[in-house]
């Protein structure tokens, strides 16, 4: 069952993050969707999911993916959209240090260009060293990267929080990066 919950999950993260049309739900401008439109859009590939389902994955998803508005009738991601929605995020001043976590292998492009947001909307950045490292984990050699979010935000860089605790910001010019040691 648990695989099929992350499934499922991926499955989510795929519609409601970056191709809503491959089962041709609608999305608003912030992103939402209504409830009973993902379940049946879902079902009708073969997900076999349910209001119960789709509770559990946003409770117990570690990285608090996904977030129902107040009523739970409607549901987006809480970040990380390769297409364009409007979170309605207000700026917020970020901690001093924010880290990014990559791959060794990406360094040196990074050092060179900064932090792109490449598909998505915007930079990942975390406020924990630890997040940051289990993110390089993911992609190789993990390096940490530690931004300079207090020089960034007195030269006019915008930055936001989502839902789920991540720091969301335009691009990290490479003035601002430094390598961490571990």
């Amino acid at each position: 069952m648990e695989k099929n919950l992350k499934q499922i999950s991926k499955f989510m993260s795929l519609v409601l993050r970056h191709k809503p049309e491959t089962i041709g739900l609608h999305l608003d401008e912030q992103g939402w969707a209504a409830v009973d439109e993902l379940i049946e859009k879902m079902n009708e590939k073969g997900a076999g999911v349910d209001k119960a389902i789709i509770r559990q994955i946003v409770d117990t998803n570690d990285k608090k993916r996904f977030a129902f508005n107040e009523d739970q009738s409607r549901i987006r991601a809480s970040q990380g959209h390769s297409i364009d929605v409007d979170l309605g995020l207000e700026p917020v001043t970020p901690p001093d240090i924010l880290y990014h976590g990559t791959a060794v292998r990406f360094l040196e492009a990074i050092l060179q260009d900064g932090l792109l947001k490449q598909n998505r909307q915007h930079v990942h950045l975390t406020a924990l060293k630890e997040t940051a490292i289990a993110v390089g984990s993911r992609h190789g050699k993990p390096v940490v990267l530690e931004v300079n979010a207090s020089e960034m935000t007195k030269a006019g860089y915008e930055f936001y929080l989502s839902a789920n605790n991540v720091w969301l910001v335009e691009i990290v010019l490479p003035e601002y990066i430094s390598v961490s040691g571990h």
